[in-house]
């Protein structure tokens, strides 16, 4: 379980970094590597944010859509895809950046066979300049608590033979994992519920909210200087093209 104290830090630390100027507004010359903060904030997506999904999967490269949905999924079958989202069966996790863009995402689909009712399957997608991250991993063992928390006891990953990095985080997780040709499936038993993962789960989704609304918020004060900034620029041009 994390605890409190750890939490706590994560959510003022980030809290102080969303009204600095984002990336793009800032010239400094200097590239500064990524540093990951101990807690990366894993939203719940609800129906209100298919229009993000739909974008950030129609962002994926051909080899990425390929990885992810086992075929060359066109525009037309991945808007399908997130047109036919249950979200009042199935749950989906995302990680947004301070431009509230969908940088990753994970579908952890239940299933629908009521003999397999205590089974899950988990994929997952990440933006090409956010690899690197670990985010893939974050969002699968974010995944995997809230499995565990909903009375699932068998997470099942299906992926291509290629996908080494999919099969290689459930393999860290101690997935046993069959490979049929061009195909894998992961299998991972799962502990029951307890009391740590479900006030863990509990305190992470409520970090993960916080700091979406401090993003929206942050958003909304960079967007207004933006534009304030441009209508002075505009005012100052006029003024010297009259004085000229």
């Amino acid at each position: 379980m994390v605890k409190p104290g750890v939490l706590l830090k994560a959510s003022l630390s980030a809290g102080r970094e969303f009204f600095r100027p984002p990336a793009d507004a800032r010239v400094t010359g200097v590239t500064v590597p990524y540093v990951s903060p101990v807690i990366v904030p894993i939203r719940s997506i609800g129906p209100s944010h298919g229009g993000r999904i739909s974008t950030h999967l129609l962002a994926l490269s051909a080899q990425d859509r390929y990885l992810r949905f086992g075929y060359a999924a066109n525009d037309e079958q991945i808007r399908r895809y997130v047109d036919g989202l249950n979200f009042e069966r199935d749950d989906i996790f995302g990680i947004y950046n301070r431009k509230l863009e969908l940088i990753a995402m994970a579908h952890l689909a239940f299933s629908t066979n009521p003999e397999l009712e205590s089974c899950a399957e988990f994929g997952v997608s990440v933006l090409s300049h956010a690899r690197g991250r670990r985010y893939g991993s974050r969002l699968f063992d974010r995944a995997v608590m809230h499995a565990r928390n909903n009375g699932v006891d068998m997470m099942f990953i299906h992926a291509l033979s290629e996908n080494t990095v999919m099969l290689n985080i459930a393999r860290k997780a101690g997935a046993t994992i069959e490979r049929d040709g061009s195909e894998s499936q992961a299998y991972l038993k799962l502990p029951p519920a307890d009391i740590d993962s479900r006030m863990t789960e509990m305190a992470l989704e409520q970090i993960a909210q916080t700091d979406y609304r401090l993003k929206v918020q942050a958003k909304q004060f960079w967007d207004l200087l933006a534009m304030v900034r441009g209508v002075r620029r505009g005012v100052q041009d006029s003024r010297e093209k009259t004085s000229a």
